[in-house]
């Protein structure tokens, strides 16, 4: 299947909820909000709309009001020339703008300069809606709307109810604004209430209950369908679904949000002949159904918005076929674990006992394996990723497809081959997990900088350059790009540039991870968080000795005096992993005060570990002053937990 039979599969398995309005919880910076989810039915869009009028069944005026921004959100019918409208007078069929709407509009219009008349925008609503009206395919509420719009006494209406303000000259003020949009131009909702029995069947919906709001009422889409489908022109051969259908040449915008402008599909640049040396013009370009269309946009924008992610301009969605709940592949590992677990209800034998590092892995691959459970033999992944260069033009920038399984075994794979302890903020305090971080993290920690004690990145689009490079590393299981190694290497070599230490612990774990992994993918090697005290390389006995000098120095710092304050082995460290043998003679020269100010005992067992560690080096190695390789940091970061973690007779606890 290529990837507009997979939209339109998608929408056939999914379209009995077409039309209903359901809500996903995000948090936001003002905590949760609630992001409406529409799987929109053909030949309809989402507008906002800022005016919501109440009529009777008999087109009487009852009410009107300003719309609350949180409730905005509203599904109109569309014809294939008013869903591609800008500059032009293309009415909607149903409900419009209010100088669609309002047949006195122009009374109450204040010219300014350019002298404009907007009575033809009206004619042509009211014809249009008047042919919906005389169909056989009308339905009560437009009947009512038509009743009242005829009337053309909206804009009166409105300013009676206090929703519309008039100056002294009885003219609409420009500087009015309803939802930062001028009140001239705000959008029309229609209620069409019922004086009947709410049970009559041509007013009620499948649940069997009158519904007033004509955007959510699904007896008021189907009219719709029916009337706009005995409409359309005549029927030509569709390239995608190879059936003959009504085509469109005109193709949806808002893919990615309702403020998207791009089109994902467009063959309208005629005067630079897009098609040159190919086809005379569009129509031997390419033919698509206007249903066909339809149903592929429809449901593109309703996955993005249900379980997409957006960086800058760069969206990324992945689904299952059947619609399961599949791991958040751009979060941590720690909250993939969570996410499954807070998915059911688990018996007290599957929940882990502690938060220790082997009990976290062992969370995460049960978690892997609980979602593998609810695939069926057929289950395949989908993954849509767009970008776009322009404001017009949206561009495929990644399609994949994969068994479930493939797909669950290669996010395994990266967060596994990536494993490294991590540290994170939560629940209000400093949390450290075994796993990697998340893709947002990742940017960061390579791009950002440190601001009002957060790691930050003040370009955008580097979240989207990054999650472009590392998605094929963690769905395809290709290598992870040196360069980011590199990178993350550098700046976890400078501690100093951090003022919050738990900062530069999340780089340096990131970094760690990274580098494990590329020398698993270029060397064959396998690091692990456990210190390994037998091994003799090079670059991870120096870190080994960064940390032991970094230790020395604390252990005589006081907790709440030398809180922020920096060690040597950390004004040094970027120095060092330049020029090791140099900067260690020094580093070793600056700690003996420090040692001398620990107990007998203690001053033994840290020279003794020192000892130890320069007896691993081969002679030519040690004095080998080149620079240091990522290694240094894995031997660095493991020494150091090693030390804070495990107790000895020796040492003091912290």
């Amino acid at each position: 299947m290529n990837w507009t039979n997979e939209l339109l599969d998608l929408y056939e398995k999914n379209q009995d909820i077409a039309g209903e309005v359901t809500y996903k919880t995000i948090k936001g910076k003002k905590g949760e909000e609630h992001i409406p989810l529409i799987l929109l039915p053909v030949f309809h869009t989402t507008v906002t709309a800022q005016i919501e009028v109440t009529i009777d069944e008999n087109g009487e005026f009852l009410s009107a009001k300003a719309v609350d921004k949180a409730e905005n959100l509203t599904m109109i019918p569309v014809t294939e020339k008013s869903l591609s409208r800008t500059a032009g007078t293309e009415p909607h069929p149903l409900c419009d703008n209010l100088k669609y709407l309002a047949g006195d509009y122009m009374v109450y219009y204040r010219q300014g300069k350019k002298q404009k008349d907007y009575s033809e925008n009206y004619r042509l609503y009211m014809e249009a809606l008047q042919r919906w009206h005389e169909s056989p395919f009308t339905h009560k509420k437009v009947d009512a709307i038509y009743a009242y719009v005829c009337k053309g006494c909206m804009i009166k209406d409105l300013a009676t109810q206090g929703v519309m303000t008039l100056d002294d000259e009885g003219k609409m003020t420009g500087d009015e604004k309803i939802q930062n949009v001028a009140q001239a131009d705000a959008f029309v909702r229609f209620r069409v209430e019922s004086i009947l029995d709410a049970g009559a069947d041509i007013l009620a919906d499948t649940s069997g209950q009158y519904c007033a709001e004509c955007w959510l009422d699904k007896t008021l889409q189907e009219a719709y369908i029916q009337y706009y489908t005995s409409i359309l022109p005549e029927k030509d051969l569709c390239y995608l679904t190879g059936k003959r259908e009504a085509i469109s040449y005109l193709q949806p915008k808002k893919i990615r949000n309702e403020g998207d402008g791009a089109k994902l599909i467009s063959a309208n640049d005629e005067s630079n002949f897009t098609f040159r040396g190919r086809f005379s013009d569009k129509t031997q370009a390419f033919a698509i159904g206007y249903e066909t269309s339809q149903k592929i946009h429809n449901a593109l924008k309703w996955i993005i918005r249900k379980q997409g992610y957006s960086w800058d301009g760069l969206c990324a969605v992945i689904w299952e076929s059947g619609m399961n709940p599949l791991p958040t592949w751009s979060a941590d590992t720690d909250t993939i674990t969570d996410e499954y677990f807070n998915q059911k209800d688990w018996d007290e034998d599957e929940l882990p006992e502690s938060e220790t590092g082997e009990v976290q892995a062992s969370g995460f691959c049960s978690a892997m394996r609980g979602y593998g459970k609810k695939f069926g033999d057929t289950s395949r992944i989908v993954l849509l990723a767009f970008d776009a260069a322009t404001t017009g033009r949206l561009a495929m920038t990644e399609y994949k497809t994969f068994e479930s399984s493939r797909f669950l075994e290669n996010l395994t794979y990266w967060y596994e081959t990536c494993r490294w302890q991590q540290v994170k903020y939560k629940e209000g305090h400093k949390y450290d997990y075994l796993g990697m971080a998340g893709v947002n993290e990742i940017a960061e920690a390579l791009y950002g900088t440190e601001q009002n004690g957060k790691l930050t990145l003040n370009n955008k689009r580097m979240y989207a350059q990054v999650c472009k490079r590392i998605l094929p590393c963690i769905s395809e299981r290709r290598k992870i790009p040196v360069d980011m190694v590199r990178q993350a290497v550098q700046k976890a070599s400078s501690p100093v540039v951090y003022e919050k230490r738990y900062n530069w612990e999340a780089v340096l774990g990131i970094a760690c991870a990274m580098v494990k992994k590329e020398r698993r993918e270029q060397k064959k090697e396998d690091w692990n968080m456990a210190l390994d005290k037998e091994c003799k390389n090079r670059d991870y006995l120096y870190g080994r000795l960064l940390a032991v000098a970094d230790r020395i120095e604390r252990r005589t710092f006081d907790r709440e005096e030398d809180a922020g304050r920096e060690t040597n082995a950390d004004r040094l460290m970027n120095a060092f992993s330049q020029h090791p043998y140099r900067t260690w003679q020094t580093i070793e020269q600056r700690i003996h005060p420090y040692l001398k100010k620990l107990d007998i005992r203690e001053r033994n067992y840290y020279k003794k570990m020192l000892d130890e560690i320069c007896e691993m080096f081969d002679i030519d190695s040690f004095a080998d002053n080149s620079r240091l390789e990522g290694i240094y940091l894995l031997g660095y970061h493991s020494q150091l937990n090693e030390m804070r973690y495990q107790k000895t007779e020796e040492t003091k606890e912290d």
